[in-house]
């Protein structure tokens, strides 16, 4: 038996920073995270496109839009200060039309809101930052948008983690939740209060204690093509104008912290929840349940899943790949795009009740335990503000122990 006062499961980006600030509010205190994988932040953490987003997507009664400004910023100083590389190259959204500037109003009116820092700039100021641009009459310029290396900056903040004291045991699997604790591949855990941060499978141990009885994950398969023209090529990540109903930002141009250049992502539903490369991790009650899920949406979701699962599938192909960035950067061509990079799954959280993708990040827990269950992007760039946020919920929970109501959900 392994006693704790706090157990954190999953050491992504997330759980490392949950576990890391647990231990600075109350240093007496024995803080575990156990991680599945030998090493930590294996999945989205550092998977993700590294891109520290600005903030400016979301609408201002969000989680997401309180935390992607302050977390841009503070990302961007823990960077600084470790001397982990920031390309400060900043971002472009582009419209291909007329009929797109309606949203392009819409994002200035959010940025402004969430106090972004943008610039509405015309075609012609659009080509000065970026000469192989594309746009229909103007385009938004965010000076704070830059790019990271994510493994880099996650094994600076495991190091970060353990000198304060938080202990990592590696290749622990939950199993269970039993009557006398935390069952895992490790044997069992007993601790004061829980924190699920695990990601693909947050819901499924969420449901061990009660909660997430109207969400179920649902994994997408994000792809990028990279580009082997030279350091420089292009200057500045440019976007389109995302269709704001749901969660996904479309192919897109990204800079890497190094000046490279990739296309991407895609967003093509996974059929179990690591399904990266052919039948690696497969897994048949996944496969069966997702699939379900999946049907389910094609018949009745609030947004056109049919559609978005074939457009997303088609992406497969490096020409509808290619054809899609050529609408943003003049001169893109297929022989420059060969190469798909390591690919990554999104733990989209559905709402099986509403049949809806969740756009924002959502939290359950009570006064024992408390369950991370959408944190996708922009996850990575609110990871240190939003860990306060959840260390304080459970500080503030652990303050109402007695009470008999403290069960709830925030969004």
């Amino acid at each position: 038996m392994i006693l704790s006062d706090f157990l954190v499961i999953g050491a992504g980006i997330i759980g490392i920073n949950v576990a890391r600030e647990l231990k600075n509010l109350f240093p007496d205190t024995r803080v575990i995270l156990i991680e599945k994988e030998k090493g930590c932040g294996a999945h989205a953490s550092t998977r993700n496109s590294g891109v520290l987003h600005a903030g400016f997507y979301y609408s201002s009664d969000s989680l997401k839009a309180k935390f992607t400004r302050n977390g841009n910023k503070l990302l961007t100083e823990y960077c600084d200060f470790n001397q982990i590389p920031v390309n400060k190259c900043g971002k472009l959204v582009v419209a291909k039309d007329l009929s797109e500037h309606h949203n392009l109003d819409e994002l200035l009116k959010r940025g402004r809101a969430n106090r972004i820092e943008l610039e509405d700039i015309t075609e012609d100021e659009a080509v000065s930052i970026e000469p192989r641009v594309k746009t229909c009459g103007r385009a938004i310029y965010s000076p704070t948008t830059s790019s990271v290396n994510p493994h880099k900056v996650m094994r600076s903040m495991v190091c970060d983690a353990v000198k304060t004291g938080v202990e990592v045991h590696r290749g622990v699997c939950f199993l269970r939740k039993t009557v006398r604790g935390i069952l895992t591949s490790s044997g069992t855990y007993q601790a004061g209060y829980i924190v699920n941060t695990a990601g693909l499978y947050a819901d499924s141990i969420a449901r061990e204690f009660g909660f997430s009885r109207n969400y179920r994950i649902l994994p997408f398969k994000g792809l990028y093509l990279y580009s082997d023209e030279p350091v420089g090529s292009i200057q500045t990540n440019i976007y389109p104008v995302p269709n704001l109903r749901n969660p996904f930002l479309g192919v897109h141009f990204t800079i890497t912290v190094d000046g490279n250049t990739k296309i991407g992502p895609t967003a093509i539903p996974a059929f179990w929840r690591e399904n990266y490369h052919g039948l690696d991790g497969f897994n048949f009650r996944e496969l069966v349940d997702i699939f379900t899920r999946e049907v389910c949406l094609v018949a009745s979701s609030t947004f056109d899943f049919k559609k978005l699962a074939l457009e997303e599938f088609n992406k497969y192909r490096r020409l509808r790949m290619v054809s899609l960035a050529s609408s943003l950067v003049k001169g893109v061509k297929t022989k420059h795009y060969k190469r798909w990079g390591v690919p990554g799954i999104r733990a989209q959280l559905v709402d099986i009740k509403a049949q809806k993708l969740e756009m924002d990040f959502v939290v359950e827990g009570d006064n024992k335990s408390i369950h991370i269950l959408n944190a996708v992007s922009p996850g990575f760039t609110c990871s240190i503000p939003f860990s306060k946020y959840i260390c304080k919920e459970i500080n503030q929970r652990g303050k109402n122990e007695s009470s008999d109501s403290c069960r709830g959900t925030w969004h």
